[in-house]
């Protein structure tokens, strides 16, 4: 019987090739171990992170619209937000722990609507607060500016002043972890590891800020719709109610 053995000149045109086809292999895992996270993204998450605040802030400033919606937990009440804002007003609805009002405000103007639920009164009041509240509810009230009400609720609809209180975070920034908003890659910041709040910012045009979780459990807030405008319309004549010069005392957070 002949058995074969494969000549000299085969084994050296074997061995090359294996060599070959290995370092090929290696070559390959190391890329994709080695691929870049920010491959194909606006950039930021090369930064460090006081200077992804700092680009969040100022594309926050720069639109002229945006809708927040979410949970706010503040002086002991919790809210649910959702609010679309611009610069000259907003309008939207907040819900406490006993009631949904809608407020809307146009220029330096608020209007708040709300069920009769809303409006409390002094024991004093008497049948004169529940007619009060009769002839209030469900329809829009154009509050008086120098009403406790006014001061009290017409930040819900300052976009300025909620971005401002809600966009802060406190303690020494750090970057953490890639993640997805509503389908948008984004990079997170940290204030103090997180209990000073963390931001998540996006990668994908520009870098807007898209969801805050408030430190020590304040809520949670989604931010979308950057820059797209929408009409802000004074109610007609029969849906609006002239209170005076002074509401009823109000318990928005009850």
């Amino acid at each position: 019987m002949t058995s074969f053995v494969p000549s000299v000149r085969a084994r050296r045109r074997t061995v090359p090739l294996a060599v070959v086809l290995c370092a090929g292999l290696t070559a390959a895992l190391t890329a994709c171990g080695s691929e870049d996270p920010d491959e194909g993204t606006n950039g930021v998450g090369r930064l460090s992170a006081p200077e992804i605040e700092k680009k969040a802030q100022t594309a926050a400033d720069a639109a002229d619209a945006v809708r927040l919606a979410g949970t706010l937990v503040s002086k002991g009440g919790t809210y649910k937000i959702d609010m679309r804002l611009k610069n000259k007003g907003g309008a939207g609805s907040v819900t406490s722990k006993n009631s949904t009002f809608a407020l809307l405000r146009i220029g330096d103007e608020l209007y708040l609507k709300a069920d009769a639920g809303f409006w409390s009164h002094d024991e004093k009041d008497g049948a004169d607060g529940a007619s009060a509240a009769d002839k209030l509810e469900d329809k829009y009230v154009k509050v008086p500016e120098d009403d406790p009400t006014y001061k009290q609720l017409s930040g819900f609809t300052d976009k300025k002043v909620l971005l401002d209180g809600l966009l802060t975070l406190h303690g020494e920034l750090t970057k953490g972890d890639r993640d997805k908003v509503a389908g948008v890659r984004t990079v997170r910041i940290m204030g103090g590891e997180g209990k000073g709040g963390a931001l998540d910012v996006s990668l994908e045009g520009k870098p807007y800020p898209l969801r805050f979780a408030r430190g020590g459990g304040g809520g949670v807030v989604t931010l979308a719709d950057w820059g797209k405008d929408f009409t802000l319309k004074a109610p007609a004549e029969d849906e609006t109610v002239d209170y005076g010069k002074q509401l009823p005392k109000t318990s928005p957070s009850s």
